[in-house]
């Protein structure tokens, strides 16, 4: 049995990381009845490491919930994980086109203010230069 300071030293994982996925239960440590600490098992570290390769992935904590809950129920997870990767790819590609379409647009505005100079607050104009770029792409 570990404490949570043994656990998060085994793997690395901070202790304030532990002490959290606990409060949430994506752990679930024993009680030491003696003196109230929180016990882990050495399934907690495996527990613990496969939490953290599910976050490198980019899967959410609420995501990891869903998966170890379909595992602890004796179902695979597989096709759920399938379905959240093949969704997170196309919101990622989504998001990567409207990266690009914003980096245009910078591009186009710090062209365009290049040989534009500095002015101060009008009470007209807060900054010419975004008013000059949100006139000129309207």
């Amino acid at each position: 049995m570990l404490t949570a300071s043994v656990l998060a030293k085994r793997t690395g994982i901070p202790i304030f990381t532990v002490r959290y996925y606990t409060r949430i239960g994506l752990l679930k440590p024993s009680r030491d009845l003696r003196n109230g600490y929180k016990l882990y098992k050495q399934s907690d570290k495996e527990r613990l490491k496969f939490i953290n390769s599910a976050k490198n992935l980019g899967f959410t904590l609420s995501e990891i919930e869903q998966i170890l809950s379909h595992a602890e129920d004796g179902d695979t997870p597989c096709p759920l994980v399938r379905e959240i990767v093949e969704r997170r790819i196309r919101e990622n590609r989504e998001a990567i086109r409207e990266m690009k379409r914003l980096q245009k647009r910078l591009e186009q505005a710090a062209e365009m203010w290049s040989g534009m100079e500095d002015a101060e607050p009008d009470g007209h104009s807060v900054c010419q230069l975004i008013e000059s770029f949100a006139g000129a792409s309207e």
